[in-house]
């Protein structure tokens, strides 16, 4: 497809299909939240140091923002089943392999390739949800990505628990069989959503001009940086949160496990209501009241960490702005997307990158006071949705690139955009 050609008119999601991408999209929760547990049996039983497996899960970040980026374009050249297959396919060999690592080194390599493939996940599914879907539609469907996803944060770290006493290994042999899951359902429900009339045939040279197309587009940019500093803000929570719950204000371990619960199904609830919301509004719109919830919450909550004032106090004020992040990256992310029907996947893989960068760099800037404070993670969060604010008006300022990926044309077809 050229890159003036329009975006195809959405056609839906079943709900089988809508269950397996995001299972799809939920690779890193499960990744990662999984197997921090067990950390510290790991360093025992591989004979090596904290640091060594810390690298464990810098490999795995850093390849699936690598992999986002090389397996995005490619879905857009060869279609997105092929490319989701494939790669499905050597995570839940790298799974075994990480289960059967002999050492630390091969543990990093094998994590690597466990998130390189498993980017497929992330940056296809989100493709596959352009492809069948057309303005605040996609928005609606990113929000209920979000939705069923937004369980596995929940699960993960309790699931990894329990699977502490049975070693470390075990959680790998876990994951092997939730990726083989995964990969099932890629097989029996994903369908191809890229024809090959909307395809880049002209190899890398095409690819190149759509990614220059890309990253020249001003409203791209726009909200592909609102959704990055969004997910800033929410990292800088998560890699916070147990140093603030616990030893700032005085909970216990199981108390932080609950409260971090409530916050993984406020974000959960906060996707379904907005989804619901989109029945009614635009995604501009959603998005703005969004980030300006995001903004005065932050500030409050900050306000109320410098006063010292007590968990009854803070922990309220933390569960509604951790919920509202939901709206700001549901929404902004479908509005990038919605930027490029000419790349699809390309748009994805640079949002999920971007993502996975700005985490990062983040989580370090949290501990920065060191484990006593809460000051950095509330700065955090206000520097972060006033950026975001920032990088929206640059979005809603430029001119957009079809009349069927704006919020007039989901306007003219109603009946769209209630359907899912």
């Amino acid at each position: 497809m050229s890159p003036a050609s329009p975006p195809p008119t959405g056609s839906g999601v079943s709900r089988p299909l809508l269950a397996v991408l995001a299972l799809l999209s939920a690779v890193a929760p499960f990744a990662t939240d999984m197997y921090l547990p067990t950390f510290t049996d790991m360093a025992a039983d591989l004979q090596t140091g904290a640091s060594s497996v810390q690298l464990t899960l810098t490999a795995f970040f850093v390849g699936i923002a690598t992999g986002q980026l090389v397996i995005g374009p490619l879905s857009d050249r060869f279609g997105r089943r092929r490319p989701i297959l494939l790669a499905t396919t050597v995570a839940v060999a790298a799974c075994v392999a990480c289960a059967l690592a002999p050492n630390v080194w091969s543990l990093i390599v094998f994590r690597f390739a466990h998130g390189f493939a498993g980017a497929a996940g992330v940056v296809v599914a989100r493709a596959v949800a352009a492809d069948r879907t057309s303005g605040r539609e996609t928005a609606r469907l990113f929000s209920l990505l979000a939705a069923i996803g937004g369980v596995a944060p929940v699960i993960a770290p309790l699931a990894g628990g329990l699977l502490a006493a049975a070693g470390w290994r075990s959680v790998f042999w876990v994951l092997a069989a939730i990726s083989a899951l995964m990969l099932i359902g890629a097989v029996l429900v994903v369908p191809e959503t890229l024809p090959p009339a909307r395809r880049h045939g002209g190899g890398i040279a095409a690819t190149g001009r759509a990614a220059r197309r890309l990253l020249a587009d001003r409203g791209y940019l726009g909200y592909t940086f609102a959704f990055g500093f969004g997910f800033a803000g929410l990292m800088g929570y998560i890699s916070a949160s147990p140093f603030v719950v616990q030893n700032v204000l005085g909970l216990s371990t199981t108390a932080y496990t609950v409260t971090f619960a409530a916050n993984a199904l406020g974000l959960t609830a906060a996707s379904v209501a907005g989804a619901r919301l989109l029945r009614r509004f635009s995604p501009e719109r959603l998005l703005r009241v969004a980030q300006g919830a995001v903004l005065v919450l932050s500030a409050v909550l900050l306000a109320t960490l410098a006063a010292g004032l007590p968990a009854a106090a803070v922990l309220p004020v933390l569960f509604l702005t951790v919920s509202c992040f939901s709206l700001v990256m549901g929404n902004s992310s479908a509005l990038a997307v919605g930027r490029a029907p000419y790349a699809t996947g390309t748009a994805a893989a640079v949002l999920g990158a971007l993502q996975f960068a700005f985490g990062a760099l983040v989580a370090p800037l949290v501990g920065v006071g060191g484990e006593g404070t809460a000051l950095p993670m509330g700065v955090t969060l206000v520097v972060s949705a006033v950026l975001g604010i920032g990088a929206h008006l640059v979005a809603a300022k430029a001119a957009p690139v079809a009349p069927s990926t704006s919020d007039a044309a989901s306007e003219a077809a109603p009946a769209e955009a209630g359907r899912g």
